[in-house]
């Protein structure tokens, strides 16, 4: 009964606040202590109680009374951190106020006349206690800084979201200002050592303020899409700034908490049934704010972490942690970026990659009991999380290519990736995790690791197949291309331009994996595909460098592939003879429209094992807009390859050595913009699927011409492989005759002792295209991002019908 009438007196206390036209004063307590002092309400019963009807009602028609509610709202957090929240009491009143204003915050944000009403001070609040006692009006802080550092302190507050330190509790307690925030760290991992106890209610008191602090740092939502980078976050650039003393056992805590999670606990199955884990809802907000204050400074913060990392005297976030020092550290002014990109001592980089390679893994665990196991589901922030690492601390990248552990990542992204390829709902997935591959791919010791033997049991729909990773990852890309959905098409180019940067170091490709391999060239170089659109021939550039690399520099174990391209010679003959008159080319397009073949159904020419066709999203499925995907040729840059292993960049390719030189991809239509990823924006997929760019060639007035096929048809790189076919065909039909032979077996084992030194023409330099940063990206990972915690944050829907412009929410 007594908690209905708590339920009974805050929905009270809601009604008088929006029937009431004349403003209520900010010194009557009494009526504003209704909303916090004696309710007892969960977030869910505020989310009831305080429908979004009437806190925009208040907002139009008494905005007087909503800033007067938000301002003693924050008044009591801070209060409460002052306090440090000895009693149940006060703990109450700043877990109903937490609730309050993470209900309140959206509509303050969706409305840009009130944008800046946390940033101001409140004209007048001396008469109701002030924020800041020691300052006059014009000193006080503003509204958002007061609420984020009251936040950042009641996060270490003694008892009531950290272990206290004192012996007994006849003690007094401990004075929040003058305790050091960086012994009471949540978990032991990266500059703390200790493990404090577990405590549920701590997590969950945690968790709501981190839901606060979520919901503050969301304006971003609120706001179009802009690629500016100077249009910085003013909630996370002060949160981050080193006005927050916290800033740094913080950053800490919330990196420690996720990377010591493991769902699956002591083992025991269906335990996850049996009782509630709390640590699991922390794990998730801290990761959610991990990634929002990381997405800080995304165009600069790299190199200036970098610059900083370079730094001989530069410490590490453990030494800052012993020397103490209050200034201002090299680096990045974003405090998270600048820690994360300092960490460097072995054991933390262990610490970090381990705890993440365990958490991608958890959809993979296989146990003999279905569904005994726990599944985790923010799998899509951590890694963002994984990429922020790369991106932004190189030591850790070059730590997690070091070792075989990088295929502790590698396996569950290509799970969630073949997984993922059916599902239109889950597009921003797959592009997170090709995104992470070709920032890997840039690097050569990915090369190197992909050749370890695949030897887990997965549980994916592929073909079997004995090989290495590098099998698998070209066997899953294979089924993106051939049985994904049309929206997945503008990552083609990124999907074989990883293949082409670890090709050079692929040292033994499986039979599958070739056969895939020359499937997509066939596919891709059928007349009506390359005359299709001005980009399509691109992706058979990238195949045929792919081979040029395997036969150049590993030639010896893939004589599986070398096989393969005997038995496909008539593929490379026809593309040396392309035709290139007007009528041939109009003959080939007119082949494809009688067909009405799709771009997909071409590539998907003959069965494969195990693929699924493309499906719609479940029905009632919620589903985040996204950004344009930006080209491959503005998300990479050429890096050539020398003797000694080292990397020199290419000049760019408006310089015509560059072009001559190289076997990429060097047509004019490069630098041409795809309309039909502007249009990627709106999802306006047709009903019938039709090639990438034929529909944008009609709508932009091109059409393949004889001048524009020969202008990169004559730089096909195909003087290898022609040679190759050369002196190998004759020697393997002669093989057959004598022999009588029928059995392949026989023929590999001819090619695997074969050579071809000093009859291939000399090999051509190694050509890696590196990953590189762009306001494009920054701004597809900013939508993306967002999109995801919009929709993660379901109990309670904190932004649900509020008036997003970040992205559009569509309803499948």
């Amino acid at each position: 009964m007594g908690n209905a009438d708590t339920k009974l007196h805050f929905r009270k206390a809601v009604i008088q606040l929006t029937t009431k036209t004349q403003p209520v004063e900010a010194s009557d307590d009494a009526f504003w202590d209704q909303f916090w002092a004696d309710a007892s309400t969960t977030v869910q019963d505020v989310f009831a109680l305080v429908p979004a009807a009437e806190i925009r009602a208040v907002r139009e028609e008494s905005p007087s009374n909503l800033a007067t509610l938000c301002y003693k709202a924050v008044e009591r957090l801070v209060q409460g951190a002052d306090s440090g929240c000895p009693s149940e009491k006060q703990r109450l009143v700043v877990l109903n106020c937490t609730r309050l204003l993470t209900r309140i915050l959206p509509y303050i944000f969706e409305d840009a006349d009130w944008r800046g009403f946390f940033w101001s001070t409140v004209p007048g609040a001396g008469r109701a206690g002030r924020l800041d006692e020691d300052g006059d009006d014009d000193e006080a802080r503003p509204l958002a800084e007061s609420l984020l550092l009251a936040i950042a302190d009641l996060l270490f507050c003694p008892d009531f979201t950290t272990q206290s330190h004192k012996k007994s509790s006849s003690d007094t307690a401990e004075d929040i200002r003058s305790i050091d925030s960086c012994e009471y760290i949540w978990e032991a991992g990266v500059g703390f050592a200790q493990s404090p106890p577990p405590n549920y209610v701590h997590d969950l008191n945690r968790t709501e303020l981190l839901k606060l602090l979520l919901t503050c740092f969301s304006e971003a939502m609120y706001l179009p899409p802009s690629s500016d980078s100077k249009n910085t976050n003013p909630w996370v650039s002060f949160f981050c700034s080193t006005e927050n003393r916290h800033a740094l056992p913080l950053f800490t805590s919330l990196l420690n908490v996720v990377c010591a999670y493991d769902p699956v606990g002591y083992g025991i199955p269906y335990n996850h049934l049996l009782f509630s884990d709390h640590r699991e809802q922390l794990v998730e907000q801290a990761v959610q704010i991990l990634i929002v204050t990381l997405e800080h400074e995304a165009g600069s913060a790299a190199g200036a972490a970098l610059q900083a990392l370079e730094a001989s005297s530069c410490p590490s976030p453990v030494e800052e942690q012993e020397v103490r020092a209050r200034g201002r550290p090299a680096g990045p002014d974003n405090l998270f970026v600048n820690y994360l990109s300092r960490i460097h001592r072995e054991e933390d980089l262990s610490f970090i990659l381990k705890g993440l390679a365990r958490l991608l893994n958890n959809p993979l665990v296989q146990t003999y009991l279905p569904r005994s196991a726990k599944k985790i589901q923010f799998h899509q922030e951590l890694l963002i999380l994984f990429w922020k690492f790369c991106d932004f601390n190189k030591k850790f990248l070059f730590f997690v290519l070091k070792s075989s552990d990088v295929l502790d990542v590698l396996v569950p992204i290509l799970f969630n990736l073949n997984d993922a390829r059916a599902d239109q709902s889950r597009v921003g997935l797959m592009h997170i995790g090709v995104f992470i591959l070709l920032l890997l791919s840039g690097e050569r010791n990915f090369g190197v690791r992909l050749n370890k033997p695949f030897t887990l049991r997965v549980p994916m729909d592929i073909p079997v197949f004995t090989g290495t990773h590098a099998d698998l990852l070209i066997v899953i890309f294979h089924k993106i291309i051939t049985s994904g959905h049309q929206r997945l098409q503008p990552l083609f180019d990124c999907l074989l331009t990883i293949i082409v940067n670890i090709s050079p170091y692929l040292k033994s490709l499986s039979m599958v994996a070739a056969n895939k391999l020359l499937h997509l060239l066939e596919a891709f170089s059928t007349p009506w595909f390359l005359f299709s659109s001005p980009q399509n021939h691109h992706l058979a550039f990238f195949l045929l460098e792919v081979f040029n690399n395997i036969i150049q520099y590993q030639f010896d174990g893939n004589f599986n592939l070398v096989y393969s391209i005997i038995r496909k010679r008539n593929v490379f003959h026809q593309l040396a003879n392309l035709p290139s008159d007007s009528p041939s080319i109009q003959r080939a397009l007119q082949r494809k429209k009688n067909s009405g073949v799709s771009r997909n159904n071409s590539v998907d020419a003959e069965s494969m094992e195990g693929c699924r066709p493309a499906a719609p999203a479940e029905p009632g499925t919620l589903k985040a807009s996204l950004e344009a995907t930006p080209g491959i040729d503005k998300i990479t840059e050429k890096s050539q390859v020398s003797e000694d292993g080292t990397m020199v960049a290419v000049p760019p390719p408006d310089s015509p050595q560059t072009a001559a030189d190289s076997s990429a991809v060097a047509a004019p239509s490069d630098t041409e913009s795809n309309p039909e990823r502007d249009l990627e924006v709106h999802h306006r997929e047709t009903k019938a699927a039709r090639s990438r760019l034929s529909s944008v060639a009609s709508s932009l007035g091109w059409s393949a011409n004889p001048d524009w096929v020969l202008s990169w048809k004559a730089k096909l790189p195909l003087q290898t492989i022609m040679r190759l076919l050369q002196v190998l065909v004759p020697q393997v039909e002669k093989i057959c005759i004598d022999k009588g032979l029928t059995d392949e077996s026989e023929i590999l084992k001819f090619l695997q002792h074969g050579t071809l030194v000093g009859l291939l023409p000399v090999p051509h330099p190694i050509l890696i295209r590196k990953y590189q940063a762009n306001g494009g990206t920054a701004m597809w990972f900013r939508t993306y991002m967002w999109g995801i915690i919009y929709l993660r944050n379901v109990d309670p829907p904190i932004w649900y019908d509020t008036d997003i412009r970040l992205f559009e929410i569509q309803r499948i």
